[in-house]
């Protein structure tokens, strides 16, 4: 493990004074007897807020306020951390328990966002909010740094919605129709409908996933009814 925390360090381009800091923001709840996480997550996730959100304040001068918070949700999200936690080879760092391995611990959206916001948790109590600036927008900028920041800001959801607003004066609404596979790997149908009819469906990893992909399916269908 301590090579895997040494190639961290070496792609975060920060080396811990407090060596012990970074094992506990790299210890899942799952290993007992051990300091874990959650409160260094806790942390970093208020300082995460106050990292990306002075980044585009000084980054996008001519967007409003609006546009602004939906960015700061693209970035600051469990997908967007999950993404760079596995950029930067964390998860390979990771202290689980044995069964949490098992089920692929490892590879877990939630288990790997959460470990990185306890990563800058650290970087900021080991080495201030500057050095933890530098590691968060370095590492956001190396694998999102070429997305336009309209495609950051597409959101499925909130697209159909303002649709069916406009068009019908409702919005939609999502219902689950099932869900399949172990606990560790769940898969979710939901099914979405506007004025009680029958529009799209999708799938995906959580509720919230599923429901982006049926709007993404709903709005492909509605939209291609206005050519």
């Amino acid at each position: 493990m301590k090579n895997a925390m040494d190639a961290l360090e070496k792609r975060i381009g920060y080396r811990f004074a407090s060596r012990r800091l970074l094992k506990t923001a790299l210890t899942h709840r799952s290993v007992k007897g051990e300091a874990n996480n959650e409160r260094l997550e806790f942390l970093g996730d208020a300082v995460m807020d106050l990292i990306v959100g002075e980044y585009l304040y000084e980054s996008f001068a001519d967007y409003g306020e609006g546009d602004l918070t939906k960015l700061r949700a693209a970035l600051v999200s469990e997908e967007a951390f999950a993404k760079i936690a596995l950029f930067l080879g964390l998860d390979l760092a990771l202290f689980l328990s044995p069964s949490e391995i098992k089920n692929n611990g490892r590879k877990k959206p939630s288990i790997l966002a959460n470990a990185y916001e306890a990563l800058i948790g650290a970087i900021y109590l080991d080495g201030g909010l500057e050095a933890a600036a530098r590691c968060a927008i370095a590492a956001q900028n190396a694998l999102f740094g070429d997305a336009d920041p309209k495609t950051l800001l597409s959101d499925h959801k909130t697209r159909l919605q303002e649709l069916t607003q406009a068009r019908f004066g409702v919005i939609p609404e999502y219902r689950v129709l099932g869900e399949t596979g172990p606990d560790h790997k769940k898969e979710f149908c939901v099914a979405l409908s506007v004025s009680g009819a029958f529009i799209a469906s999708g799938k995906g990893a959580s509720k919230k996933a599923a429901e982006q992909e049926a709007a993404k399916a709903a709005l492909i269908a509605m939209e291609g009814d206005d050519e």
